[in-house]
């Protein structure tokens, strides 16, 4: 019973956050902010204003698929962000100039998630592959082999969490300073920047969840041994 709850639960929590971050941010699509641009010409607009004129933006595919590349210097926004002109659009894009501006600054948490990413990505490909051998076998050090792997890539997920909530608060601020958005406008803002703040809050609470039953599973399979 106990093992089936925790499915649920792990189901559940990102499933209901998803919810509310897609609820959130299509009533603020609907509503267009006092500046009049889109999201696209808000980011270059802030950008510009801090000096990061070496930023393009540019427009890709998808819904909520929108980032910040540290590699080639660009503000990639989705369709309904590049040229939606609503409080969403524009929070949007500017969380991604947040991002922009971590990079010129040096935020230390970004540089500390840039130097995890190689690691991250051997911990997320091969941990549930030992971890599944270590099982399977009742081999307990290849299990911790896969918990060690996925620690990486937990301890990755943990990182980010300041890094966007630092670009959302950047955000903010920079959105009021530069008039994209009225007073009165910015208690939506932040509904948006927190629903989606709360996408990374989920993924790493789970993903801490899993690491713990994991861990718990070595011990046990240690005191078997025993």
């Amino acid at each position: 019973m106990g093992f089936i709850i925790y499915f649920i639960i792990i189901m559940l929590i990102p499933l209901m956050v998803q919810m509310y971050l897609k609820r959130t941010y299509a009533k603020n699509m609907e509503i267009d902010a006092s500046s009049g641009l889109t999201g696209a010409e808000a980011a270059r607009k802030v950008l510009d204003e801090n000096g990061l004129f070496n930023v393009n933006i540019e427009e890709v595919s998808g819904n909520l698929t929108d980032h910040y590349d540290p590699r080639d210097k660009v503000v990639r926004l989705s369709s309904n962000n590049f040229h939606g002109t609503s409080i969403a659009a524009i929070s949007v894009g500017i969380h991604e100039v947040g991002h922009a501006i971590q990079d010129k600054v040096g935020y230390a948490p970004l540089r500390f998630r840039h130097a995890l990413v190689p690691v991250a990505n051997i911990g997320s490909n091969f941990s549930w592959i030992l971890i599944l051998i270590g099982v399977i076998l009742s081999s307990a050090n290849m299990l911790l082999l896969g918990i060690v792997a996925m620690a990486a890539a937990v301890l990755f997920q943990v990182v980010t969490l300041p890094v966007e909530f630092n670009a959302s608060s950047r955000a903010l601020t920079a959105m009021v300073n530069s008039g994209l958005i009225r007073n009165d406008e910015e208690g939506n803002a932040r509904k948006v920047l927190n629903a989606a703040a709360l996408t990374y809050v989920a993924g790493t609470v789970i993903a801490v969840i899993e690491l713990l039953r994991f861990v718990l599973m070595f011990v046990g399979m240690n005191n078997n041994e025993d």
